[in-house]
């Protein structure tokens, strides 16, 4: 019984890191990875500075995207960076 109990916990630890680890917080309002950018701008407002960091080619290489990263911050000392490519939000870490 403890086994299946310890190992439940775990899974529902994993199954929340993973959730947090997709999601930031902007004020009252989440992000998510895979969110447009007009949305990220609309929830957390403008970013400190955006660069352009080149362009990515598509899986099948008919299309080329924009790869751009936004900072945000400083917010209790740290730094958010996002990263989009072609619009989308596709990456997230914090310094």
């Amino acid at each position: 019984m403890k086994r299946h109990w310890l190992a439940a916990l775990t899974l529902s630890f994993a199954a929340g890191h993973a959730e947090a680890s997709d999601t930031l917080r902007c004020g009252s309002q989440l992000i998510s990875l895979g969110d447009r950018s007009s949305e990220v701008l609309q929830k957390c407002g403008e970013p400190v500075s955006r660069d352009v960091l080149g362009y990515k080619r598509s899986a099948n290489r008919r299309e080329e995207f924009q790869v751009e990263e936004w900072t945000y911050g400083p917010s209790n000392g740290m730094y958010q960076y996002l990263r989009f490519e072609g619009n989308r939000l596709r990456q997230k870490r914090g310094h």
